[in-house]
């Protein structure tokens, strides 16, 4: 263990030496803090991380190597961690993209909305708006009553407005569609929603064949299928189309969560949100649902865990001026379910961005990714609540929130 340490500080040292070296005055260090790198193992404490151009270049013990010329922030002690990865949200706007990013999310999966404003703060924020969280789009959902605005953006599809989008040939369209626009993934809705009162969470939309040809357009293209379904019957026929993930999964069988841990499908359980459907300022017919659906979910979510599959945190909110459940929400009760707090913290950082294939680039505190990160108070593993309240968020390198310097 001694001889990994001393090649992993030799690393380091040289890492930060060639940086010094390039003279590199955009260089931005942290010290002093206390580290969790994303990966589910121990913090690294009084920790130094350097940034140069947008990326980590070195994360080490101790104060080490500080390029010539860079900004230091000194943590004090405070503890650092990945910017967080949301895997299931709602985003419909500016406002609500930099809620979400003060909320420490660095990244984003939009799974749903209209008129691909998700593209648009995608492509904004890849062209320098720091203030702005990268974003995965998906566009519309693939439902077979779309939202009309799907037949604004796509007028080729207006053959399919009467019948809506069924039928293998509609979908494959539908997704063709999508995927011409420039998607990163594709939302299928396997069983019918939750959220409204004429809907039946637990019935299934899509035949097993349907949704086939959907993952198959989108291998075509290399992006990834992710489908709505809280009904089991749903969800196995998804499982087999060989969808990605599954997102809520309320009334998930053994048997289903079996087939997704043989095939390795993620679960994001989106649990904080559901919980919402028990708050007083819903309709009285979605608070009855929520209390029979948010304990199934707890439940399932528990046996998931214990199944050992794979699973990401995702808030499926929007971020608007109603929303008032977090990332850290969702990890706080993934916790609940089973989870460890550092297992947690994982889910909604390393793992998600696994999830959305997305690793390679972001979602840990390791040299040679996006230097995406989020400083907290207190001790994350022993309050998640604290991550509730950022400190400091540095996204794609810069800072975009900053609540320590006027200390």
């Amino acid at each position: 263990m001694r001889r990994l340490l001393a090649i992993f500080g030799a690393t380091v040292w040289l890492v930060v030496s060639l940086a010094a070296q390039s003279g590199s005055s955009g260089a931005l260090v942290l010290v002093n803090g206390n580290i969790i790198d994303g990966r589910g193992g121990a913090p690294l404490p009084g920790g130094t991380i350097v940034i140069i151009d947008g990326r980590i270049t070195a994360v080490s013990a101790g104060r080490v190597g500080i390029p010539e010329g860079a900004k230091t922030i000194d943590l004090g002690g405070r503890w650092v961690l990945p910017g967080m990865v949301d895997a299931h949200t709602h985003i419909a706007d500016l406002a609500a993209a930099r809620a979400a990013l003060a909320s420490g999310v660095t990244t984003a999966r939009n799974l749903g909305i209209n008129h691909f404003i998700d593209i648009g703060i995608r492509e904004l924020n890849r062209r320098g708006a720091s203030d702005l969280p990268d974003m995965l789009s998906a566009g519309y959902h693939i439902y077979p009553v779309p939202r009309e605005g799907i037949f604004l953006d796509f007028p080729q599809l207006g053959d399919l407005m009467a019948g809506g989008l069924r039928g293998v040939d509609a979908v494959r369209r539908a997704a063709r569609a999508q995927i011409g626009r420039g998607v990163d993934v594709i939302k299928i809705n396997a069983t019918d929603r939750a959220g409204t009162v004429t809907t039946d969470p637990r019935r299934q939309l899509y035949s097993e064949e349907e949704m086939a040809a959907i993952v198959a357009e989108a291998r075509k293209a290399g992006i990834r299928v992710a489908a709505h379904a809280h009904g089991d019957e749903g969800a196995f026929a998804a499982v087999r189309a060989g969808v990605d993930s599954i997102e809520h999964g309320t009334y998930l069988s053994r048997q289903t969560l079996k087939l997704m841990k043989e095939r390795g499908t993620w679960l994001v359980p989106t649990l904080a949100t559901m919980a919402e459907m028990l708050e007083p300022r819903n309709d009285v017919a979605l608070q009855i649902r929520g209390r029979h659906m948010v304990p199934r979910l707890r439940e399932t979510t528990a046996l998931a865990i214990k199944m050992g599959i794979k699973i990401a945190a995702g808030t499926d909110t929007d971020y608007g001026t109603t929303s008032n459940f977090r990332l850290a929400n969702e990890m706080i009760e993934l916790v609940r379910a089973g989870m460890s707090p550092i297992e947690a913290i994982s889910a909604g950082t390393a793992r998600s961005a696994e999830c959305l294939g997305i690793e390679g680039r972001t979602g840990k505190l390791w040299p040679g990714l996006e230097a995406d990160l989020v400083v907290v108070d207190l001790n994350p593993l022993e309050r998640l609540e604290d991550l509730l309240d950022p400190l400091l968020v540095i996204n794609n390198g810069r800072i975009a929130v900053d609540r320590l310097s006027g200390r």
